[in-house]
């Protein structure tokens, strides 16, 4: 027992010396020189596009919120949340049908993703914006049975709808990817629970699966939201005014090539910095659960500590 008190005293005492040593931080020097590598590249690339007069940042001034380009700015905003919204419903639905235990739904979901997945996206707009060419009259109705209607498609499948239904069905099919990882990353443990207590299927869906599902949806959906923002640059081949077709139809008129297209940029990175902050609020509200889970069992520094018998 004596032995056993000298031996903690002593070890008490090395401890009390560890503590005494003055703490030296590590030189960490390939950091230091990495960084100062970069920040001259920054400031030389900076320096270089203040300088060089072919920039003409005083055009890119003048057109920054010249009518045109602000109408394209707006109209590039409603289509981007059209499609993403036409995506996500679409998306949530393909991925419902793609759970499903009918053969048939999962099948007609498997084959909507061999076909909008498989195939570019320019190849789609430009598909839907001369469907005319293959129906020019769209008849609503059964096989076998009256017809519910009959539209003429050069009147109805205008630009404006070719670019939803392009963006919107093509979002829809890696939406569903999504949504569809998303669920299945929930244990199926919750919706044992919540069905042993007598919830339907729709309010398990909705009330337990989803809400924890959002943690594992909303960051990719954010990137896919800010990826549309940028694909509908693409319906710019069927003549859609759009913010880089406003810049095109502006720089043909006064060949000012550089710095329109520098205008319209600038206003992606605009609206892309205003959605990234959006997804990060986004993130920080659905991973809530999270953060109180840690806390709650974060160690406490003035906890009593138990002894040893």
């Amino acid at each position: 027992m004596a032995q056993t008190q000298l031996l903690n005293r002593q070890v008490a005492r090395d401890m009390r010396d560890i503590e005494k040593m003055p703490v030296v931080p590590l030189k960490h020097r390939g950091r230091w020189v990495a960084a100062a590598v970069m920040i001259l590249v920054a400031a030389g690339l900076c320096m270089s596009m203040v300088t060089n007069p072919r920039f003409q940042w005083d055009v890119v001034a003048k057109y920054m919120f010249d009518p045109s380009i602000l109408s394209g700015l707006l109209t590039t905003v409603w289509l981007t949340i059209a499609a993403m919204t036409i995506g996500i419903v679409l998306g949530t639905l393909v991925a419902l049908m793609r759970m499903s235990q009918n053969p048939v739904l999962e099948s007609i979901a498997n084959g909507y993703l061999w076909i909008f997945r498989g195939t570019p996206l320019l190849v789609q707009l430009i598909f839907w914006f001369n469907l005319s060419a293959l129906y020019p009259q769209i008849t609503v109705g059964f096989p076998i049975g009256p017809n519910l209607g009959t539209f003429d498609a050069n009147t109805y499948i205008t630009v404006y709808v070719a670019a939803l239904l392009g963006l919107g069905l093509n979002e829809g099919a890696y939406m569903s990817e999504i949504v569809r990882s998303g669920l299945k990353s929930v244990p199926t443990g919750q919706s044992e629970a919540a069905e042993a207590l007598g919830m339907s299927s729709f309010r398990v869906m909705f009330r337990v699966i989803l809400p924890q599902a959002m943690k594992i949806i909303i960051p990719p959906t954010g990137n896919q939201l800010i990826g549309m923002l940028k694909t509908t640059s693409l319906v710019s081949v069927i003549a859609l005014e759009e913010l880089l077709y406003s810049a095109q139809l502006i720089y043909t008129a006064n060949f000012q090539t550089i710095p329109l297209l520098i205008v319209a940029s600038i206003w992606y990175l605009v609206l892309t910095t205003v959605l990234t902050i959006f997804q990060h609020y986004l993130e920080r509200h659905f991973g809530r659960s999270d953060r109180r889970s840690v806390q709650s069992v974060a160690p406490c520094d003035d906890a009593p500590t138990a002894k040893g018998v």
